[in-house]
Formats: C-alpha cells, structure tokens, sequence
C-alpha cells in the first residue's frame, strides 16, 4: 500500500476514534471500516489476522455495550460536548502516556478537569464526574478502549510489515 493511501486509512481510523465521542457518528464502524480497507489492499496473513482478532474485539463490544444500561447524554449534569473533548483527549494522552490501561484513568481524569474547570471546586467537580461516569462513561470507555486498541495495533502491522 502506497503513503499517501495508508494515510487516508489513518485518516478513517482517527475518524472512528473522534466519532466515538461524538452522539450519532458510528465510531467503532468507521474503525472497522478502515481496517478492512487496509487488509483489502494489504493481503498479507498479518493484516488478515489482526482484520480478524479486531471484527472479534468490536464485535464483543458491540455486545457489552448492549448490555450496559443505554447512552442518556442529555439528562447528565455537566455532560456538555466539551466534556466529551476533555475526556477523549484525557483517554487519548492516558493510553500513549501509559500504553492502554492508561486509557482508564485518563478519561476519568479528563472528565473531572473539565468538570473542576466548570464547577471551580473539588468536591462538586467529582460528585459531577461519578455522575457522568455512570450515566455515560463506562458505554463510551469501553468502545473508545476498543478502538484505541484497533488503531495502535494497526499502526504496529503496518510498520512491521
């Protein structure tokens, strides 16, 4: 595969990452899309396998998140688009920072900087993020974990290979 088209593949993948924090856009499908694209045009047993080992993954997601109580954006106290950037970038620099379990902490810790940024106090800061976590946290954790996942392991089978 020539640069300029793995770096549209880059692209569709960075897409699916942003898109799952995003209420309506098909993160975890722009992801997987991506990776098929990519495994279409490589045809090499590496990118079959991890096309595989990542349809399973999302798929598995795809399943926990069914069975986790449904998104309710709206009705969260302090469940704003800024705090859904705050807690992607948070999940984003917690992952490379701490290669994937850093994902966890760096989320939550997004939320409550947001959330002590807008409340201006600790106490208030983290009764507002427990409450965000709840409603929404864990359903988005899980999908943007799955895909942070997707993505890094793309991006070592395409430089290895």
């Amino acid at each position: 595969m020539d640069l300029p088209q793995a770096l549209l593949v880059g692209l569709v993948l960075l897409l699916g990452v942003v898109g799952v924090l995003v209420p309506g856009v098909p993160g975890t499908w722009l992801v997987w899309a991506g990776l098929v694209w990519w495994a279409l045009h490589e045809r090499s047993a590496p990118s079959w396998t991890l096309l595989v080992s990542a349809t399973a993954l999302l798929l598995v997601v795809q399943v926990v998140q069914w069975l986790l109580p449904p998104r309710r954006i709206r009705g969260v106290a302090g469940a704003t688009t800024r705090t859904a950037a705050y807690a992607g970038a948070g999940a984003v620099l917690g992952f490379v920072l701490i290669p994937v379990v850093g994902a966890v902490p760096g989320f939550v810790g997004g939320v409550y900087l947001c959330e002590r940024l807008r409340l201006r106090g600790h106490g208030e800061a983290w009764a507002s993020t427990r409450v965000v976590m709840r409603e929404v946290g864990t359903s988005v954790l899980v999908e943007l974990l799955a895909c942070l996942l997707v993505v890094t392991a793309w991006v070592g089978v395409a430089v290895w290979t």
